[in-house]
């Protein structure tokens, strides 16, 4: 998951150390990570890499101690797995959302008119089916109906503007799970006991 995605374009050092927690308890109480692995985006893996604001938080991250921070990672890291949370400020967030939304599309057009051009591949598609339908689901945006806009005191959710009846099934159960969860609770307490003061 990434912090954030639109909602502070302007961002301080504290912004997104206060983000790096909200995503760490998220992670941690919904999507079932124990210790999740925290990254901040940047153009580069070095401490020496990346602009004023990436430069002012690395330090802070590094002494959260409530944080499993890995270190700066890259545009590479994204997708492959190597860490759960990533932190930047809101404008690159959004772009880099935006980007992966336009990339998921294309990348299922583009399977989709390759296995329509050729018998054969329509042919083995049929034994494929099984787990293109699990991928599909896996990036369907309405299995998970809703994003939480983590920071607020109380549980807000947005869901995209052309949900239907399925995306907000999956909305109220992730909401519910998420208040279940005391999901707020722990990112206050988290945040206090690292004594991250907001600026």
């Amino acid at each position: 998951m990434a912090l954030d995605v639109g909602a502070n374009v302007e961002c301080k050092p504290q912004y997104l150390v206060q983000f790096a927690h909200m995503g760490s308890c998220y992670a941690r109480y919904l999507l079932g990570r124990e210790n999740p692995r925290v990254g901040l985006l940047s153009i580069g893996e070095e401490d020496s890499k990346g602009n004023q604001l990436v430069q002012e938080t690395l330090p802070l991250l590094r002494g959260a101690k409530q944080l499993n921070f890995i270190g700066n990672v890259e545009g590479r890291d994204v997708f492959n797995g190597s860490c759960d949370v990533i932190v930047t400020d809101g404008f690159t967030g959004n772009v880099l959302l935006k980007t992966a939304e336009s990339a998921a599309t294309f990348l299922a057009r583009s399977i989709k008119d390759e296995i329509q051009r050729d018998p054969l591949a329509m042919f083995g598609s049929l034994f494929m089916m099984p787990a293109l339908g699990r991928l599909k689901r896996k990036l369907d945006w309405q299995e998970y109906g809703a994003v939480p806009l983590l920071g607020v005191n109380g549980g807000c959710f947005i869901g995209h503007g052309a949900s239907g009846m399925r995306a907000f099934r999956s909305a109220i159960h992730t909401l519910t799970t998420f208040v279940e969860n005391r999901v707020n609770e722990h990112i206050r307490e988290e945040i206090q006991s690292d004594n991250v003061i907001p600026a």
